[in-house]
């Protein structure tokens, strides 16, 4: 069983996965357990929509055709990053593209090669099981901050049991064509997926690593 710290360093987002199911039991336990992330005012913002099997199977298909006839997606209904992205942030952005693409040895001018790659999100990249996290509209940052505790601790959770995630927010480009295969009544708003499964350790789109800020980076502390 990993500690905290070890479930901390060893999450990583894996984008290719073993054809191996996970239990329901185990996928139920990791939410229940992870309900208890914080919460202000225990509002409990976040729903989670849960696919394996035939029904994920069915959402991808949908999601095939979808994208067939619009490639460039729906449009999403939140700013997946602010518009004109200005550095450190979108230096830090290309690293983790260009570090992506080399290590499935893919050059920057293969565009095709790199749109293929970016089709594989619809396939949850291999995974069994895929979750889609949605939130009432009228909820705001507070609530979404929430949200994003209850996802980290979903997949500090799933290394945990030995399993890997990989939270995508692509899924949002296509959310009318989940939000009606989900039956998502309007009043809430996808936010994205997530594939969960067992990391395919062989396969080199696993074996590279984001770089981190230093504590200076990031951190100011004071009176110590």
């Amino acid at each position: 069983m990993a500690s905290v710290t070890e479930a901390v360093l060893g999450r990583r987002s894996v984008r290719a996965f073993l054809d191996r199911p996970v239990p329901r039991e185990t996928v139920s336990e990791i939410l229940l357990t992870a309900a208890r992330a914080p919460s202000g005012g225990n509002l409990q913002p976040w729903h989670v929509d849960v696919l394996a099997g035939a029904a994920l199977e069915q959402l991808k298909a949908k999601a095939r055709a979808s994208l067939a006839v619009n490639p460039a997606g729906e449009g999403t209904e939140f700013n997946v990053y602010p518009p004109g992205l200005a550095d450190p942030w979108r230096r830090r952005r290309f690293a983790a593209g260009e570090q992506l693409y080399a290590a499935l040895a893919i050059p920057r001018e293969d565009r095709a090669a790199r749109l293929t790659q970016f089709a594989k999100n619809f396939d949850l990249f291999g995974a069994p099981v895929g979750l889609f996290f949605s939130i009432p509209r009228h909820f705001g940052p507070p609530q979404w901050g929430h949200l994003g505790m209850f996802m980290q601790t979903v997949m500090l959770l799933a290394e945990e049991e030995g399993l890997s995630t990989c939270a995508q927010e692509a899924w949002a480009l296509i959310h009318k064509t989940v939000g009606e295969v989900l039956g998502l009544p309007e009043h809430r708003m996808l936010y994205c997926g997530m594939a969960l499964g067992y990391a395919d350790e062989a396969h080199p789109i696993n074996n590279w690593r984001t770089a981190r800020e230093t504590l200076e980076g990031f951190a100011t502390l004071r009176g110590f």
